[in-house]
């Protein structure tokens, strides 16, 4: 017999009770770790939101399985004047979903383009705070409107500064989805709990370190191919468990559906040394695998000091530093074999290619240059402190490990998340491990990351690396209007922070998934955004 499962309970604790009852083959299941703070688009800057996000939201394209950008709820857009003019005609059959408490949205209505410009306008304004402004950086701020005009109910234009390519991309984030306005203004800042979106799924209730429950919106506007409503799932439940063994175990048992990454707590029971699945589970779940835009790396602080010579702000160093590290042998014994060693901070698809260039581990060369250094900077020369987080103490250990082998003292602090991302914003630490995720499939959207302009704690940059002829030639890359020849600029502007070394990259991750048998319409995409309008499940798990 199916079972099947009733959401009333804990929803009659919150406030109201849905009586539906839901067949358990038909509810998605899977777990967060690290918890919700807020379901507002204009806040989700990691992917836990960014997932749930996008169930709720829809924006006007999105990025298919091979990182193309594609309408969504744009019918179709076009540009004028080479490049600095950005023109979105939206569908007429979207909607918002309806919300009981909210004065004019009792049962939805349709999505026009003021409702866009609403949106989009939430990110610059400085009362909300949103991390996601810099997605608007690109537009004219003299042009009508601050360059972000609604055309009547169905026209969006928007005025560039430049011609900017990754425009589009910066559109398909989870940033530019659209809320709203009647809902924003109703809840104020309790909008993070009260989300209204025109997406796929709507909140069915929000119990903080508890769980989350989306039902399906049975108004979403998106047809299959065989013209039949989107989604096919009835609601998805997302716990937030915050042991990752645990999240294990819950997978193997049929608790959840999907696990992405890998965790110490599960990496060696799960795969074989070879990074395959093991036979025992290949019964029960299947492993998906996919490039990702992402770079672990460990970044220097190399902004001069006046007070004293420090040898992680020389260059020669940095490149002995990094001729020590055997990042095949830390992949292979750390990671299983799941991520792809490199040189360089740009991974090879945005560059034009297939693989990483070739890597070089030399520790006699390594300590030779070393002693060049020291030839000039006699030893012996201040510790180097690099800040990292529990989850990569193995790492950092086996860095502390090969460093001190060619000649520098290394101290290892492990710190809180949040702890680690104040320090490094804010030019504390001296060193640390930090990774880069692509939020658009740009190559610009890494190198962003050495513009002088961008110095954090206002920016990405930070390392403090600055360099005029980087930062002309990447303004170069964004007027170049041939992809082929873009892309070409790009790789040389990868090469010349490959030879400057602010950070030393270590890794290309790559998107792992853990499916369970039974789940279909899985897709997985190298900025591991999770779609679940088209997955569906042959089977209860229970």
């Amino acid at each position: 017999m199916i079972q099947r499962v009733l959401w009333c309970g804990l929803a009659a604790a919150l406030g109201g009770c849905n009586t539906t009852n839901y067949d358990t083959s038909k509810v998605f299941r899977y777990n967060e770790s690290a918890n919700l703070t807020s379901l507002d688009p204009a806040f989700a800057r990691t992917l836990e939101p960014m997932w749930v996000v996008d169930q709720v939201y829809d924006g006007l394209v999105e990025l298919d399985a091979d990182l193309n950008v594609q309408p969504l709820i744009a019918d179709s857009f076009y540009s004028e004047n080479n490049g600095t003019k950005w023109v979105f005609v939206l569908r007429e059959d979207v909607h918002f979903t309806g919300h009981p408490q909210v004065p004019g949205l009792a049962i939805g209505r349709r999505l026009t383009a003021s409702d866009v410009v609403f949106s989009l306008n939430r990110l610059r304004d400085p009362e909300v705070a949103s991390s996601g402004r810099w997605i608007l950086g690109a537009l004219d701020p003299s042009s009508e409107g601050a360059g972000l005009v609604a055309r009547g109910a169905d026209t969006v234009e928007f005025t560039l500064k430049q011609p900017f390519p990754p425009f589009l991309g910066l559109l398909t984030t989870a940033y530019a989805n659209i809320v709203a306005p009647e809902a924003v203004e109703h809840f104020g800042k309790d909008f993070r709990r009260n989300p209204v979106g025109s997406g796929p799924f709507k909140l069915a209730w929000w119990l903080e370190d508890v769980a989350c429950v989306l039902h399906k919106n049975e108004g979403y506007w998106e047809l299959d191919e065989a013209g039949k409503h989107l989604p096919y799932l009835d609601a998805i439940h997302i716990s937030f468990a915050s042991d990752m063994g645990a999240e294990y175990q819950g997978l193997l048992q049929g608790k959840f559906d999907f696990m992405s990454g890998l965790h110490a707590a599960y990496m060696e029971e799960l795969l074989e040394a070879d990074g395959s699945l093991r036979d025992e589970h290949a019964s029960t779940v299947r492993m998906e695998i996919a490039p990702f835009l992402k770079t672990d790396y460990i970044g220097f602080f190399v902004e001069p000091s006046d007070q004293e010579w420090l040898p992680w702000q020389d260059q020669a160093v940095r490149s002995a530093l990094s001729l020590a590290i055997d990042r095949k042998g830390i992949a292979r014994a750390l990671r299983r074999g799941s991520v792809v060693p490199t040189r360089d901070f740009v991974p090879p698809a945005l560059v034009g290619r297939t693989n990483p260039r070739p890597i070089a581990h030399d520790i006699e060369q390594a300590r030779a240059m070393m002693d060049s250094v020291a030839s000039m900077h006699p030893r012996p020369w201040p510790e180097m402190v690099l800040s990292t987080t529990s989850d990569y103490t193995d790492l950092c250990v086996a860095l502390q490990y090969q460093w001190e082998a060619i000649g520098l003292e290394v101290g290892i602090d492990v710190v809180a998340p949040s702890t680690h991302r104040e320090r490094v914003a804010n030019g504390k630490a001296t060193a640390f491990r930090k990774s880069w995720l692509a939020d658009y499939p740009d190559a610009e959207n890494f190198l962003s990351l050495f513009r002088t302009s961008n110095h954090a704690p206002s920016g990405p940059n930070y390392t403090h690396y600055s360099n005029l002829a980087f930062d002309t030639g990447l303004d170069s890359a964004m007027m170049e209007n041939n992809a082929t020849g873009r892309i070409a600029r790009y790789d040389a502007l990868n090469g010349m922070v490959s030879q400057a070394l602010p950070l030393i990259p270590l890794f290309h991750d790559q998107v792992t998934h853990f499916v369970r048998h039974g789940v279909e319409g899985w897709e997985i995409n190298s900025v591991n955004r999770l779609d679940l309008r088209r997955v569906s499940k042959t089977i209860a798990t229970d």
